[in-house]
C-alpha cells in the first residue's frame, strides 16, 4: 500500500531537517566538542553531500525498486542539499574566516580541497535557482542538460572530501565509490536504452 504524499511529504522534511536540528541540541548543551566551528563545518558539508547523492539515487531506485513516488521528493531533497552547502559555505566564510575576503581568496587559491569545495558550491547554486516549475518550463529541454551539473558538484564534493581528510580515507571513498555505482547505473541505462532504440529501427527497417 502506498504512503500518502501529505504523510511521507512531511517525514521527508523532517528527516532531512533532523542533522541541523542534532547540531543546534548539540551546540545549546555545548556538547559541540573542543572546536565547535569544526563539527559544524564537517557536518554541514557532509549531509550536503549525502543528500546530493540522495537526489542522484532516486532515479536508479524509482526504476528498479518501483518507487516511482519518489520522484515527488527529489527537488525537496537537492534543495536541503544546497541548503546544508549554504551552511557549509556560510561556517567558512563567517565563523572561520570573519568575513575576510584576502583570507578567503588566497585559501581558493592555494588549498586545493578549499578550491573544490569552493567549485561544488558554486556548481549547485544553479541548480537550486532553476528548480521551480517556472523555470522548468523557461528552459524546456535546456533545464535537464543545465542539471546534468549535480554530477559535477557531487564529484567536487567528493574530491574536496578525499583531499580535506589525507589519512584515513574509509570514509570520503564509501561515498566515491556510491558516487561511482550511480554514475554507472547512468551510463549502463543509457547503452542499453540506445540498444533497445537500435533493435527497434534494426527490426522496423527489416520490415
Amino acid at each position: 500500500m502506498a504512503i500518502p504524499n501529505k504523510i511521507l511529504k512531511p517525514v521527508v522534511f523532517v528527516a532531512a531537517l533532523a542533522p541541523l536540528l542534532r547540531l543546534v541540541v548539540l551546540a545549546v548543551q555545548s556538547e559541540l566538542g573542543a572546536n565547535p566551528i569544526e563539527v559544524i563545518t564537517h557536518e554541514t558539508g557532509l549531509w550536503a553531500l549525502i543528500l546530493l547523492l540522495v537526489t542522484l539515487a532516486v532515479t536508479p531506485i524509482r526504476r528498479l525498486a518501483g518507487f516511482y513516488s519518489l520522484i515527488r521528493y527529489r527537488r525537496m531533497i537537492g534543495l536541503f542539499a544546497f541548503f546544508y552547502g549554504v551552511l557549509h559555505f556560510l561556517t567558512y566564510v563567517w565563523l572561520d574566516q570573519f568575513f575576510d575576503v584576502q583570507s578567503i581568496v588566497k585559501d581558493v587559491y592555494k588549498r586545493p580541497f578549499i578550491t573544490m569545495g569552493f567549485a561544488a558550491f558554486v556548481l549547485m547554486i544553479p541548480l537550486a535557482v532553476t528548480s521551480t516549475k517556472g523555470w522548468i518550463r523557461r528552459l524546456g529541454k535546456r533545464w535537464q542538460l543545465l542539471h546534468r551539473l549535480i554530477y559535477f558538484s557531487a564529484a567536487a564534493g567528493v574530491i574536496h572530501f578525499i583531499w580535506l581528510v589525507k589519512k584515513d580515507l574509509r570514509e570520503p571513498l564509501m561515498y566515491a565509490a556510491i558516487l561511482g555505482l550511480l554514475l554507472g547505473y547512468r551510463v549502463v541505462d543509457r547503452l542499453l536504452t540506445r540498444s533497445r532504440a537500435a533493435a527497434r529501427t534494426s527490426a522496423a527497417n527489416a520490415d
